[in-house]
């Protein structure tokens, strides 16, 4: 009997059949989560993701995540775009004591993550790295706990605005740090200090012309939802492209295109960000794989005592910038001990920002990885639970509508 029909067995999974497995164990976890111990969905995500993950079953390998990145790259585009188009600088320009304390949550938070590193014994240029990592909250994580929350008030926004803030603040504190970070390996101060400008001023760049694009289109197209929607994801993959074909930073370029396209729009031609169902779909598989990605082996590595110092400190730094500033930028009484709670989340941007340093010099990033992605196996799991438990108790949460 000829049964060349048949396929060859044992045959490799293909990437579409992983994405569908992907959805349906997170959308699984997500909801017995949230049913059944009134937590995120997300933390449900990414317990799925940790049990398929290599370091669990292993049903997800280490291969099947790296040809997966492109989806990641996506979904983390998609958040980090959302993000930017919230930095609404003219609210900062009426409310400058807003940016004062944003400003002043970012640098506090770097502060104190540096002093401590310092004084636990890493080295200079090693903690001034982790602590600039360290500095940004999880955009994807404040993004989607608020929406499932359907969260609005002062400590919902103020969440949003300092958490794009001390995005930025992060990615510029790297930046500044990567000519040392080269003159460390002997490299020539001129190629230091050239890849470091390329880096950063093409990546805004990238996002200016992106800027241009998008709204001359959106212009042209009309104020169509469905049409709108298509034209900025097709933007979006086409920067994701760009930024990767010229080695530059995608969570920069994508945060500068969303602050470009919120405060350059002076016709308004780009309707409000909304992403949707088609969203919500990336974001279910982007916390999965953030959730497989994850290294527990870290913690032993690093040591609890200096994973716990990194988390303590850093709260406590993004406390006293957001308690400083507070009742001058006109938060509620307490709100500001809440707003620095829900800041607590640290997860899928430090791990790009890991391994973006660890593609530069692989010895430098495996002493950085112990640290920080030490941090991030535990804030991804708790700081989920503190953002939604500082916007309930700010009485901001309204879940049914």
């Amino acid at each position: 009997m000829d049964l060349s029909f048949l396929p060859r067995l044992p045959q490799a999974i293909s990437h579409l059949t992983w994405f569908g497995v992907l959805l349906v164990a997170g959308l699984l976890c997500g909801e017995l989560a949230r049913r059944y111990a009134g937590l995120p969905r997300i933390t449900g995500y990414v317990v799925a993701g940790a049990a398929l993950g290599p370091e669990g079953t292993g049903v997800i390998g280490t291969n099947a995540l790296f040809e997966l990145r492109l989806l990641v790259d996506l979904a983390i585009g998609l958040i980090v775009f959302e993000l930017g188009f919230r930095l609404d600088l003219d609210w900062l320009r009426r409310n400058r004591w807003l940016l004062a304390g944003a400003l002043a949550e970012s640098l506090l938070a770097f502060v104190a993550i540096f002093a401590t590193l310092g004084y636990l014994g890493f080295r200079p240029l090693l903690a001034a790295t982790a602590a600039a990592i360290g500095t940004a909250t999880s955009p994807a994580v404040v993004l989607l706990v608020s929406q499932e929350l359907r969260a609005q008030g002062q400590v919902t926004e103020r969440m949003l605005l300092f958490t794009a803030v001390n995005t930025v603040f992060a990615y510029l504190l790297l930046a500044l740090l990567l000519p040392f970070l080269h003159l460390e390996h002997r490299v020539t101060w001129d190629t230091a200090v050239l890849h470091s400008l390329y880096a950063f001023v093409g990546a805004v760049a990238l996002a200016g012309g992106g800027c241009w694009l998008l709204l001359s289109l959106a212009a042209w197209v009309g104020k169509r939802e469905d049409l709108q929607f298509v034209l900025l994801v097709a933007i979006l993959v086409v920067a994701i492209g760009a930024a990767h074909s010229l080695k530059l930073s995608v969570p920069v370029a994508l945060v500068s295109l969303g602050m470009m396209a919120r405060n350059l729009d002076r016709r308004h031609a780009l309707l409000p960000v909304h992403f949707g169902y088609g969203g919500q779909l990336f974001f279910v598989v982007l916390f999965v794989l953030t959730g497989a990605s994850l290294e527990f082996h870290t913690l032993g590595i690093a040591g609890a005592g200096a994973v716990a110092a990194f988390i303590v400190v850093r709260f406590l730094g993004k406390a006293l910038g957001a308690l400083l500033f507070g009742a001058a930028s006109g938060i509620a009484p307490g709100g500001s001990g809440l707003l620095a709670l829900s800041l607590l989340p640290m997860s899928g941007l430090a791990v790009v920002m890991v391994r973006e340093t660890f593609s530069l010099y692989p010895s430098f990033g495996a002493e950085l990885s112990a640290i920080v992605l030490a941090a991030v196996v535990v804030l991804e799991l708790a700081g989920p639970v503190a953002t939604q438990f500082a916007l309930r108790r700010a009485g901001e949460a309204h879940p049914d509508g």
